[in-house]
């Protein structure tokens, strides 16, 4: 017995007439009735009782028509249901993020896809960037916000901010004269770096552009979160670099001045496992590339 069998017996049980019920099922008379014949020999009941001016339903029949019923809503429910999830529309979706991704991108992004898939469950993780790299093969999340110091070519990304990176100092620093600074400025300073494990980190972007602008940084602290690192630099315990949007903190006694050209740039990603077409992460892209202005999409790069 088919599902399809059902659907044509409670045509008939609801019509009571074979020619109605054929029309409402869009098939010919001669093939219902074949149909519901079939089905009464394959249960072995007698569900309608027919003479040549009307059609009845048998106790039988009445018991099937109940649980017919049932059993179709069920299927129709079933159905509705795994659509729902090919849409991405239920389930749940883990998202990774560095603690900047906050200040601006991710709370646009949570809101509309909030908004759009209320039925998702949401799990927030803050977390490293290397710690959400390694999460993501781990399919323990399924798209991770973060600021990679070099590209992953193990993962696809979607760039959804390149900003400038500004000096970070006091509020009574000797060069907070200055409206711009090369970084060569800062080669006798004390710096705090963020985060310092787990390596590679923005720690090491960081001294790599100290190196560029010829001197290796003293590093006075080591800390794990820019916002640890911004109130030391308002203690006047260093100076930092961080992306441009870290002014958006608005913490006191701290002052950010940018980088003589060619500044430098930190890009906020979206980084995922290549080939996931998992709906709810496809879900979560489509509303980051509808929200974020530049986002764009990285060409993934083959392996060398």
């Amino acid at each position: 017995m088919e599902l399809r069998h059902l659907r044509y017996f409670v045509a008939v049980a609801e019509e009571l007439h074979f020619g109605r019920a054929a029309a409402r099922l869009h098939i010919a008379q001669p093939a219902l009735t074949r149909q519901i014949q079939q089905l009464e020999i394959e249960i072995k009941v007698v569900l309608f009782q027919r003479t040549k001016r009307r059609v009845q339903l048998t106790s039988a029949g009445e018991v099937l028509l109940s649980e017919a019923r049932n059993l179709l809503a069920g299927s129709d429910n079933a159905i509705a249901a795994a659509r729902r999830a090919a849409r991405g529309e239920t389930g749940w979706i883990g998202i990774g993020f560095v603690g900047t991704a906050t200040y601006e991108v991710l709370p646009v992004i949570l809101r509309a896809y909030r908004g759009r898939y209320p039925d998702v469950e949401i799990v927030l993780r803050e977390m490293s960037t290397q710690a959400q790299i390694q999460a993501i093969h781990e399919r323990r999340i399924h798209v991770g916000l973060m600021r990679p110091s070099k590209p992953d070519k193990s993962l696809a990304t979607l760039i959804l901010q390149q900003e400038p990176l500004v000096i970070a100092m006091c509020e009574d620093h000797r060069l907070v004269k200055k409206a711009e600074l090369p970084l060569s400025a800062l080669k006798d300073e004390q710096f705090v770096l963020f985060p310092c494990a787990p390596r590679p980190s923005f720690a090491d972007q960081i001294v790599e552009l100290c190196l560029g602008a010829g001197f290796v940084p003293q590093v006075a602290q080591e800390v794990h979160e820019i916002q640890t690192a911004i109130s030391l630099v308002a203690a006047g315990m260093g100076v930092t670099l961080a992306a441009q949007s870290i002014e958006r903190l608005g913490l006191p006694g701290v002052v950010y001045r940018p980088i003589a050209s060619p500044a430098p740039v930190s890009e906020l990603i979206a980084a995922y496992r290549i080939g996931d077409a998992s709906p709810v992460l496809q879900a979560f892209l489509k509303i980051a590339r509808e929200t974020i202005p530049l986002a764009h999409d990285r060409p993934v790069q083959p392996h060398q």
